[in-house]
């Protein structure tokens, strides 16, 4: 007796369809199982055989053979419990053939039957879509996740005698259907704002040219100047998430098994912000099967690292690649995988040990020595690959106690939003272009040029400053998304100006 039913497994961010084939020998009882499976899938015999009879389902035991093709990828998780015992069942004459290849089924089973929501429901339903397959049945928990490709019957089951009964069109199911652009409109509301901030006119005025360019940004000032509240809300100033940015950001989310069920999808720009103390695999991602990192996970978002010299060097050293090719590659030898890693990295330091070098009101206790081992915690090239430092000053009494709100995030992204269409427009016939930050040296040459009072003002700044060919490029970068925040077709010296003031840390704040 044979029996196939269409299950699916995740790899990386994308899904594949996996067959789980089921072959009964009329032998002693033995149970075998083939094509890579991994701890959680060898344990799903166990789960199995209590699921199917706690729910009602008689049979006397034989010899079972179970194969999960493609038999060359190692299966992991907990989502083929459901195929397994569906497939079991048809073998033994519970289960009709007629729908076990039109449907997709994924689901963990509790011992009891009830089914518990698995990982990768988005990408599978993608997957699911692109192979012509009519739907799938699902724990009812990751229904609204799988609904957002909204060209399939998702079938909602809160237990295994429903999709029993559903196979056997002893029962309907409705299938589950989302309103994606409602959703999403619904969702894409933050719960902070920069009205809350206090001062800090200049930093917030440098995270707004941030914003705008897609730059990364450096703040450095004394404990309790507001750097970590600041980053908070700078995802609330970036441009609105499209729907297929939110999509793709989901996908990531639903393969770690972070999205809410309640969500079903990312519609805010993420914010991630992990301890220092965070390992290289976990920033990047790693495993046996290598899972998303936080830089992964913070895709079209923010990435943020507060005290950045207490991360371990090569922890920060590994952020280079990421940074520069907006994905990750994990190599493991049994596998190779690539993650999308397009974020915005924001970082946070003290400016010395102690943290009040800056401090006009506090007295710092550092040497100099102490101070310049503190800052080479941070190496130069990655220094040279965020565009923005800036200092951020003790806020005053008189600004911390004033009643004046700030300006809201919603009128600062309109601006952000206007200077990243006029970037669109230049960047329009460039693949995978998007923002000033992304230029390279000949968009740099084309799109960049100033005049001789600008050369001039360049020539001095680099001179004084020892900058670097790549800190010399980040600042006519920073320039041009000056000027388009202006809406200014040329960049002129004063947007020179203001681009060099956000290289703090070239001019040696420290000593």
């Amino acid at each position: 007796m044979f029996a196939q039913v269409l299950s699916s497994s995740v790899l990386g961010i994308d899904a594949y369809i996996v067959k789980v084939e089921v072959h009964l020998e009329n032998s002693p009882p033995k149970f075998f199982m083939v094509g890579l499976p991994e701890g959680a899938v060898k344990e799903s015999k166990s789960r199995v055989f209590s699921a199917t009879k706690n729910s009602g389902f008689q049979y006397r035991p034989k010899r079972t053979t179970i194969n999960l093709a493609p038999a060359d990828i190692k299966k992991e998780g907990s989502a083929f419990d459901l195929p397994i015992a569906i497939g079991m069942l048809a073998t033994y004459g519970h289960v009709k053939y007629d729908h076990l290849e039109e449907y997709i089924l994924l689901g963990e089973l509790a011992l009891d039957g009830r089914l518990r929501p698995i990982h990768g429901a988005l990408p599978i339903a993608i997957c699911a879509k692109d192979n012509g397959v009519r739907g799938i049945i699902l724990p009812e928990a990751n229904a609204k996740e799988a609904s957002l490709t909204n060209e399939l019957d998702i079938i909602p089951a809160k237990d295994l005698r429903d999709v029993v009964d559903f196979l056997n069109d002893e029962a309907q199911i409705p299938a589950y259907q989302t309103d994606i652009d409602a959703l999403f409109t619904e969702k894409a509301r933050y719960h902070i704002d920069f009205t809350d901030v206090k001062g800090q006119e200049h930093v917030k005025r440098s995270l707004e040219v941030a914003a705008a360019g897609g730059h990364n940004v450096l703040m450095i000032g004394p404990p309790g100047s507001g750097k970590t509240m600041l980053a908070k809300r700078f995802p609330t100033i970036l441009p609105q998430m499209t729907i297929d940015e939110a999509l793709a950001t989901t996908k990531i989310h639903s393969v770690a098994g972070m999205v809410d069920d309640a969500e079903g999808i990312i519609a805010t720009r993420p914010y991630r912000a992990p301890h220092h103390t965070i390992s290289d695999a976990a920033l990047v991602g790693g495993g046996r099967i290598p899972r998303p990192g936080e830089v992964s996970l913070a895709h079209h978002g923010v990435l943020f690292l507060d005290e950045l010299p207490e991360f371990k060097k090569n922890v920060l050293e590994v952020l280079r690649q990421p940074l520069e090719n907006d994905r990750v590659t994990i190599a493991r030898a049994q596998v190779s995988l690539s993650y999308p890693a397009n974020f915005m990295l924001m970082a946070a330091m003290n400016p010395c040990p102690c943290g009040y070098a800056t401090d006009p009101k506090n007295d710092c206790a550092c040497s100099v020595p102490q101070i310049q081992r503190y800052m080479s915690k941070v190496s130069g090239p990655l220094l040279d690959r965020i565009d923005i430092h800036v200092e951020v000053p003790a806020v005053k009494f008189s600004e911390l106690s004033s009643d004046r709100k700030g300006e809201p995030s919603e009128k600062i992204r309109e601006r952000v939003q206007q200077a990243r269409e006029f970037q669109i427009e230049r960047f329009k016939n460039r693949e995978l272009m998007y923002c000033n930050a992304d230029m390279q040296s000949k968009d740099i040459r084309k799109y960049c040029q100033v005049d001789d009072t600008g050369k001039a003002l360049l020539k001095s700044a680099i001179t004084k400053l020892g900058l670097s060919a790549r800190a010399y490029d980040r600042i006519l970068k920073v320039s041009r998304t000056i000027a388009d925040l202006e809406g200014a077709e040329d960049i002129r010296p004063e947007h020179l100006s203001e681009a060099i003031q956000y290289r703090s840390l070239d001019r040696q704040m420290w000593e």
